[in-house]
């Protein structure tokens, strides 16, 4: 299967996102810009971006779709990730399966994900190889076959991975349910799999007419990293994505979410669990929903009380108390809508849900009242910068941060200015954003359990 696997649900694909951010990013701390890439837009609208890397003579492509789960019209649920497999498949000028056999033949790796915001598609190849994978890349946006025969095969194939990785596993379930909790009319609310019953009701219209809608070159970005200049891809660039014709205009229309003020729980028994697990996530905000001046200083949060085994909460949660053998926080800031802030605890055996969420509160009531360190936010901060000594070396680190920024409408100053901002967060920036988003009643306390009972539902109270 040439798609990437939907990860356990969609906050953790925009979670790694915002990871790369966090961590990779500050490091322009000893440098005069993160990746300074080059950048240019053709006629028909598609951006291209550059980012120059000379160590091997390897490039990586991807081209980055501004379409995600949360874009499907209700009802429609699965039509993204499904379309990641349809890409596969095929055109006139390269049959079922040859997109992939040539990737192989040239020694090259190829792969694709969806998330809640944007759909991208890669391949790593020799740098002589570039124009081999553009030229595929370009033909498969506009002359892709759908036929019927076809689709239904990636259709029974989406329904296995949905088996597999949601209904066979009682943390991605309840995930769901949470999710579903969490957001009370934003489209994140739906998984990016799809619900079954939608998936298996999408017609051949509502296929085509997805592919007619979002692909289009002036709805994509290519974004090309390694052992290439801007000098060399662009006349590459317009010559095969240049030809494409523009598309209409596209506006990403998405339902706002509205003020929430009810604490919610959701509670799963499970006869397959094997370790019981206690979380809960809090409506938070991103650089396009709230006060988008908190996303910094809830970075720089997650890493205080929860960055690692030597973190306050770790240590209170798992060494102080042997409560818990795993604790932590995390937070991702770059979505097109809503965030969250989560926090997650594994208990010891014997150990009750009630114990754990006792001690959580007890630990962030401490917290509330003693307010948070300078010094821990400055060892924090610093931490971050450690963190990404060699990240500027990786091929796909650029690409992959450029490119996930841009699909939800962030800019490439937005990205190479984060340091400074991650730099200039004070402590009571990092006090107010956890008084402002650790608020029960922007929450979903959740428990994973192993008590089986009758139909195995979740429950939601």
């Amino acid at each position: 299967m040439k798609a990437l696997k939907i990860l356990l649900s969609h906050f953790r694909a925009t979670a790694v996102m915002a990871a790369f951010l966090v961590t990779v990013l500050p490091w322009q701390a000893a440098f005069a810009a993160v990746f300074n890439p080059k950048t240019f837009t053709l006629d028909n609208g598609m951006q291209v971006v550059v980012v120059s890397n000379h160590r091997v003579p390897v490039v990586v492509q991807m081209v980055w779709y501004k379409v995600g789960s949360a874009d499907e019209v209700t009802g429609k649920s699965g039509l993204a990730h499904l379309f990641e497999h349809l890409m596969f498949k095929g055109t006139p000028n390269y049959p079922d399966g040859e997109f992939s056999r040539i990737v192989a033949r040239n020694g090259g790796q190829e792969n694709a994900f969806t998330s809640s915001d944007y759909t991208g598609y890669y391949q790593t190849v020799a740098k002589d190889r570039l124009e081999t994978v553009m030229k595929m890349e370009a033909d498969r946006m506009t002359h892709l076959v759908l036929t019927k025969e076809q689709v239904e095969p990636e259709r029974q194939v989406v329904l296995e991975e949905r088996r597999m990785r949601v209904d066979n596993d009682p943390g991605s379930i309840l995930r769901e349910h949470v999710d579903a909790a969490l957001f009370l009319n934003h489209p994140y609310g739906r998984p990016v799999i799809g619900w079954e019953h939608e998936i298996r009701g999408l017609t051949m219209q509502d296929i085509t007419d997805f592919y007619r809608h979002w692909y289009e070159p002036n709805n994509a970005i290519l974004v090309v990293a390694g052992d290439i200049t801007v000098e060399e891809l662009k006349p590459l660039a317009e010559q095969y994505y240049g030809a494409i014709p523009r598309g209409p205009d596209i506006e990403r229309v998405r339902p706002a979410e509205p003020p929430q003020r009810a604490e919610r729980r959701v509670t799963l028994h499970d006869a397959r669990v094997r370790q019981p697990s206690w979380s809960r996530v809090y409506l938070a905000p991103s650089f396009f929903f709230g006060d988008r001046a908190q996303v910094y200083p809830l970075n720089v949060l997650s890493e205080v009380l929860g960055g690692g085994s030597t973190s306050p909460f770790y240590r209170t949660l798992v060494i102080d108390k042997k409560l818990a053998v795993s604790a932590g926080l995390y937070y991702s800031g770059q979505n097109l809508g809503p965030s969250k802030f989560g926090v997650y605890v594994s208990p010891r055996p014997g150990v009750s849900m009630e114990q754990i969420e006792t001690a959580v509160d007890e630990f962030f009531g401490k917290v509330r009242a003693e307010g948070i360190d300078p010094d821990d936010v400055e060892r924090a901060k610093e931490r971050i910068l450690a963190d990404a000594v060699y990240a500027r070396d990786s091929l796909r680190a650029g690409a992959r941060i450029l490119g996930s920024a841009l699909a939800i409408g962030l800019t490439v100053d937005d990205v190479e200015s984060w340091p400074d901002r991650v730099k200039a967060v004070t402590p009571e920036a990092v006090t107010a954003a956890f008084e402002a988003v650790l608020v029960p009643g922007h929450s979903v306390t959740a428990e994973l359990l192993p008590e089986k009972t009758p139909g195995q539902e979740a429950e939601l109270r």
